[in-house]
């Protein structure tokens, strides 16, 4: 399946992407911007076994992930010749953004969350210009995990250990899978944690990700490789606390009010989250929020097209913006 749509005409002009070295043999794959459809990955390099976390949205991006792992490998194991490529890819969530580029990886195992690999199945290769600035996905199949857990699964690269974990709540989607590396403190949390971006949780939910942002702190990471930002350290998991129970607070006063998600998003002072990017997703997850004050289940669905259809007013009637 090949898109017709041309690349964002400032695709190009952004930064390139960076490869981080956080731990030994362990990587993040931090793309700029970290804005709609442009998402960080990582990677984990052993001697006999390479574990990708999550793929990306187009595939000139996924393929340029694929360069720095085996970059990576030469630079680590050039004295010992050719070494295999991905074994192992973990899905964090059925995001396209984290997944569209899963075909891309033929010889490895996918993995991921039950509902993760139902939701793909069921969406395919999303391509929605028309509430995005366009993109030049390139040729891309649907490619779900084939293996699959319902709360945690252990995977080894060579000796080293790498937990995956499900929290048991829907939370930035029904789905979110975390990769933990206790041995060096790193954490890959997926968009359970954006940094310096305003958290999405219309997919999943505000409570449920009160209860993962919990879940996280306990496992007391060190370092933190969030979905979209730069790598960074614990004190994130406050922020997005934080501006999760603000929301919450807009959605009650709304709620009593009997005003509208778009209404409530105009009317509402980000305050102290202003400065955080793609602020137009506060009437996105005021759908949600406001479902919950209903009594709503985590993760039950809701209108979609309604929720993106707010924010595209909130934005000022563009389409939101995308660099992928």
């Amino acid at each position: 399946m090949t898109s017709t749509s041309r690349d964002h005409p400032r695709a190009h002009e952004l930064p390139p992407p960076q490869t981080v070295e956080v731990a030994e043999g362990v990587y993040a794959y931090v793309q700029p911007d970290g804005g709609w459809w442009i998402n960080n990955t990582g990677f984990v390099l052993g001697e006999d076994s390479v574990l990708c976390i999550d793929s990306c949205a187009t595939e000139r991006r996924t393929r340029a992930f694929l360069d720095a792992v085996a970059q990576q490998q030469r630079h680590r194991h050039r004295a010992r010749g050719p070494r295999p490529g991905a074994r192992m890819l973990v899905n964090t969530h059925h995001h396209g953004d984290h997944t569209n580029g899963n075909c891309l990886f033929p010889k490895a195992t996918v993995i991921g969350h039950h509902l993760c690999r139902e939701a793909i199945a069921a969406q395919g290769i999303l391509r929605p210009d028309g509430l995005w600035e366009p993109v030049q996905w390139g040729d891309l199949e649907p490619a779900p995990p084939f293996v699959t857990f319902e709360r945690r699964l252990d995977v080894f690269v060579d000796d080293l250990l790498v937990e995956l974990h499900h929290f048991g709540t829907a939370a930035h989607t029904t789905n979110d899978v975390v990769a933990w590396i206790p041995e060096h403190r790193v954490l890959f949390t997926g968009d359970l944690i954006f940094n310096n971006g305003t958290p999405f949780v219309l997919m999943g939910s505000v409570a449920g990700s009160l209860v993962a942002l919990d879940c996280v702190m306990e496992l007391d990471p060190q370092v933190i490789v969030p979905g979209h930002g730069d790598v960074c350290g614990p004190e994130v998991i406050d922020v997005v606390g934080e501006y999760l129970r603000f929301l919450q607070a807009t959605a009650y006063e709304a709620h009593d009010a009997g005003i509208t998600p778009l209404e409530a998003a105009r009317q509402t002072d980000l305050g102290p989250f202003a400065g955080l990017a793609h602020p137009e997703r506060l009437a996105g997850n005021l759908h949600r929020a406001m479902a919950e004050c209903e009594g709503a289940r985590p993760g039950a669905p809701i209108d979609l097209l309604a929720a993106f259809a707010d924010m595209v007013a909130l934005n000022g009637g563009e389409p939101l913006t995308c660099h992928a």
